[in-house]
């Protein structure tokens, strides 16, 4: 049964290798002071609404650095009302403190992120519109791998991933090379079949000479209301049969606004809004003390 860890590639595990030396770059204080004795600790989903669980590959790999062990409580993907009991993390005191604020900032901005994107796509869907959610590539550098993964547990589409990917040719590309026709001309020279070409427009006139010209989809970019629509559904009439693309909108959409967007005369949405400023699921580690030890401590002693 696949899952979403069988997408990551092979090089993934050296990003946590370095999460955890910039987190611990020379000496481990607080690990000095709880040493290496066995405990098991829960890991705790909180915040205050419904979220989706994401990240679980990148967790496990940075509890195994440390010679950790969890044992989750959920399927990735599945939601979760606060406070739920997860996973159970098991290792090494100073282990599992080195790794515990590495995993928390993970989780909590992967789940974040398929958390805004499990609500668009549910919203869209609830008003009827059949097309394709998408994020887009205003990443954090250096963790986009992880802002993609959120996506896609969260079940839109995450676009393009790069510039090697898909080819999108944007208003600064057009205005360098002259003109829509020039600009798909020359990169359809090197692209090959196998890249789509997705060219960013902002009329009509524009989007009839990148289809004229053979662009895959057209981004109807910051187009909204009864100007999109108009475009949109003049496009579909006027080409018929003679072209094959895609219309995408894209631009400023975001919850106030998706509604009135995400309409079928559109292919795609594509939105930041799924992972800019996005915010963050609430997550904890509690190391549990074992039950001789709870009895015979002072107080309040159930957590390190």
């Amino acid at each position: 049964m696949p899952t979403f860890a069988h997408l990551l590639p092979p090089s993934w595990k050296t990003a946590v290798t370095a999460w955890l030396e910039e987190d611990t770059p020379s000496f481990d204080y607080g690990g000095y002071v709880v040493g290496e004795v066995q405990r098991e600790a829960f890991l705790l989903g909180k915040g205050k609404s419904i979220a989706v669980l994401a990240g679980v590959p990148f967790v496990d790999e940075i509890f195994a650095q440390l010679g950790c062990t969890v044992e989750w409580h959920m399927s990735e993907g599945d939601t979760f009302e606060p406070v739920k009991k997860v996973a159970t993390v098991r290792g090494k005191a100073r282990h599992l403190l080195l790794g515990e604020r590495v995993a928390l900032n993970l989780l909590a901005r992967c789940s974040g992120i398929a958390t805004k994107s499990r609500y668009f796509l549910d919203t869209a869907r609830a008003n009827g519109f059949k097309g394709i959610i998408a994020g887009t590539r205003k990443t954090t550098p250096g963790f986009r791998l992880v802002e993609k993964y959120g996506m896609l547990v969260g079940g839109i589409d995450a676009h393009r991933h790069d510039l090697s990917s898909m080819v999108m040719l944007k208003d600064n590309h057009v205005w360098s090379t002259g003109s829509i026709k020039q600009a798909i001309e020359t990169v359809r020279k090197v692209s090959g079949f196998t890249l789509l070409i997705d060219v960013e427009v902002r009329s009509e006139v524009e989007a009839d000479e990148a289809i004229d010209a053979g662009a895959d989809i057209v981004m109807l970019d910051n187009l909204e209301g009864e100007e999109l629509y108009a475009v949109a559904r003049s496009l579909r009439q006027k080409w018929e049969g003679k072209r094959k693309f895609l219309i995408e909108t894209s631009g400023g959409i975001d919850e106030n606004n998706l509604k009135e967007r995400a309409v079928n005369d559109i292919d795609i949405l594509s939105t930041s809004a799924v992972h800019q400023s996005v915010q963050h699921i609430d997550f904890s580690l509690k190391i549990q003390l074992p039950k001789e030890e709870k009895e015979g401590g002072p107080a309040g002693s159930s957590t390190v």
